[in-house]
């Protein structure tokens, strides 16, 4: 697995230009679009550039080429011709190609863009080639507008992009500064002389820090670019060691798996002033969302997420129990709790928990430990029966609009797996408490079916303090059927599938979020969690559901919708559309439960199953039509290899088939490692 891998030529591309960066795991930078050379700003935390914009101008022989995206005609300076974007850096090329009073200037112009390591800021270096049929001498005229930087603390990096701080001024050449923070540029070389044919390159460096750090002397550009790329191979080197590998010729299916595994990626910060190293945040990439989401970690991707970080899922797990699940939402690059409590904490936190458990063996300490977590945060909900009311929109879905809070059919179901969850480890420890764990998850289920399914509408009800009820036909009903499990009445599951269908659940590029029959909350500005598209996890987390349940030509409907993005996205955006390939451009650029595709995938299509007791069971979907090669699924300390063909499969276990012929479900090892 190397960087080049993820690729995306820029031509194809449908991410809005602001949500276009490039990131090292230190810091994260973007480039003006579309300009060839043009920077804007970057984030590191504790340092965020905001408003910094650099624009490259250059002479040639005393002709000025000015490259700002002008969309004009005639001689408007350097024309953007295309680029690249992968993990490691930004590649774009422009063309200047004009007579100038009777001389030929003709000059093809490179850049990339590397966010630095070690430091705040980001190097560009810059390569031009000289097609005039002379020798040209250039100028390059780096332009900087300072911004307003600020030095923010590792606790209020959260959802939303650190504030500005003051203007920054210039204080002299190549420093600006605000008092509090400050920009430095570094250029060796400004000017260069170039032989027809030839390519030569400059490179320059932005730094961002307090005044101190940006006294550079004698910076060493090249060692700072090795630095960068070589964050990025290192991480590839970990990811190939945990994460399997796709091949297929169904089409869109590779690049799909690829892209959703890049989205996971681009969320890892390699900080040792993070609570934990690597540290997974929820977005990131345009600097709002440096923090931890339990919901998205464990909630959307918790299997994805063990594999990503190995030994140090564990790590972040505990630093999200720590910082108070039972008050906030999400964990700070300093550990601590930020925003507020979310009613889908829970669930998430014991997912990841039974991933981990699942994948890594289980302990009495760590179940003594999940126990404690999961009864003081049911300490604190208020109880309608056997049902917990779960408060107002902002407790849940934020949906713009009243009707899915209070009593709800999720995440009441969720709790009630929990305790199936709870149950299922005690048992295996041999500790008492799985049948009173059982027992309770049952009469939660039988009590949302008997007081939230609503015969007449057949669908789950929200059920207000005053008696009132709602009806909202939310994607979040899909969850309540995973969670029902052997409890969901025919009825209740043949009702919702119905639902899932052309004009309703279903748009030709995935799902959305609220069906567009619910005219009182279905609405088109809002895709997150009120209609016309979906948050970016749902789409591959139903298609999952629906494998789980043994539907298996529609979880395949459902998934392959999503393709498009694997063709035309760098990595997942926080939402899309799903009636056209679009993304909302409001909205972060990025999401780790993009990463929710490589889980529908593995533990979906591909079928891979791990037990508590070591097991694991591979089901691969019988729908599949065509070929996939799924190469190093890792389990505990076990590898192996599946690959998948219209109706057969062949299983290898650390190198030795043991299967070979018609698909079914299969043991494929009994781990007591």
């Amino acid at each position: 697995m190397k960087a080049v891998d993820f690729s995306l030529d820029l031509s194809a591309n449908l991410a809005p230009p602001n949500h276009l960066w490039v990131n090292s795991g230190w810091g994260t930078v973007s480039p003006l679009w579309p300009t060839v050379c043009g920077v804007g700003e970057c984030f590191s935390p504790p340092f965020a550039a905001r408003g910094l914009k650099l624009l490259m101008n250059f002479k040639v022989d005393g002709h000025l080429l000015v490259d700002n995206g002008n969309h004009g005609k005639g001689d408007c300076g350097l024309l953007f011709s295309g680029g690249t974007w992968r993990p490691d850096f930004i590649e774009r090329k422009g063309t200047y190609h004009h007579l100038i009073e009777g001389r030929l200037i003709s000059v093809q112009v490179t850049s990339r863009l590397f966010p630095l390591v070690k430091r705040a800021g980001y190097l560009l270096s810059i390569a031009i080639l000289n097609r005039s049929g002379r020798s040209i001498r250039i100028y390059t005229e780096p332009n900087i507008e300072p911004g307003s930087p600020s030095k923010v603390p590792l606790d209020k990096w959260t959802y939303c992009v650190p504030p500005p701080g003051a203007p920054a001024i210039g204080k002299k050449s190549g420093l600006w500064s605000n008092g509090e923070s400050a920009i430095r540029l570094l250029m060796p070389e400004t000017q260069i002389n170039i032989g027809h044919s030839e390519e030569a390159i400059l490179e320059l460096a932005v730094i961002v820090g307090d005044e101190k750090e940006c006294d550079v002397k004698n910076a060493n550009l090249t060692l700072w670019k090795k630095e960068a790329l070589d964050a990025w191979r290192n991480r590839m080197a970990r990811a190939s060691g945990n994460i399997p590998t796709l091949h297929s010729d169904i089409p869109g299916l590779e690049e799909y798996y690829r892209r959703s595994l890049i989205s996971g990626l681009v969320c890892l910060w390699d900080r040792p002033d993070f609570a934990t190293n690597p540290f997974l945040a929820v977005c990131g990439m345009d600097g709002g969302g440096v923090s931890a989401y339990p919901w998205d970690i464990g909630g959307y991707m918790p299997h994805s997420t063990v594999m990503l970080l190995g030994d140090a899922a564990e790590d972040l797990l505990n630093a999200m129990d720590n910082m108070g699940l039972d008050e906030f939402n999400q964990l700070t690059p300093s550990g601590s709790g930020a925003g507020r409590w979310y009613s889908y904490n829970c669930w998430s936190f014991i997912n990841l928990a039974w991933a981990l458990a699942l994948q890594r063996e289980l302990s009495k300490k760590f179940f003594s430990r999940l126990v404690k977590s999961f009864n003081r945060m049911d300490a604190k909900n208020v109880f309608c029966g056997n049902l917990v009311d779960y408060g107002y929109q902002f407790n849940l879905l934020e949906m713009r609009g009243i009707g899915w809070e209070h009593v709800v059919s999720s995440p009441n179901a969720e709790r009630a797996w929990c305790m199936e969850r709870l149950a299922d480890m005690a048992d295996f420890l041999k500790l008492s408490g799985g049948k009173e764990w059982r027992k309770q998850a049952k009469t939660i289920r039988m009590e949302i079916i008997s007081a939230l399914w609503n015969r007449k509408t057949k669908w789950f009800d929200s059920l207000y303090p005053d008696g009132r009820r709602e009806t909202v036909y939310s994607i979040q009903a899909y969850d309540t059927l995973r969670m029902l499990g052997k409890d969901c009445p025919p009825e209740i599951s043949t009702s919702l599938l119905s639902h899932l269908v052309e004009g309703k659940f279903l748009g030709t590029y995935g799902v959305s979020s609220v069906s567009a029959e619910d005219q009182t909350h279905y609405e088109l500005n809002d895709p997150d969690w009120s209609g016309g598209g979906a948050y970016t996890g749902e789409t591959p987390m139903l298609a999952l559901t629906l494998w789980e349940l043994g539907h298996h030509e529609l979880a395949w409907d459902v998934l392959k919708r999503l393709f498009w993005m694997g063709k035309h996205l760098p990595y997942f955006p926080q939402e899309h559309y799903c009636d056209r390939p679009q993304v909302p451009a409001h909205k972060r650029a990025n999401v780790c439960s993009g990463m929710s595709g490589v889980e529908a995938i593995l533990f979906g299509l591909a079928g891979f199953s791990p037990q508590i007791n070591g097991e694991l069971w591979i089901n691969p979907s019988p729908h599949v039509k065509g070929n996939i090669s799924i190469g190093g699924f890792k389990f505990r300390g076990h590898a192996v290899d599946l690959t998948i063909s219209n109706g057969k499969s062949e299983v290898k276990v650390d190198g030795t088939k043991i299967h070979a012929g018609k698909t079914r479900p299969l043991l494929a090892l009994k781990s007591n490692c």
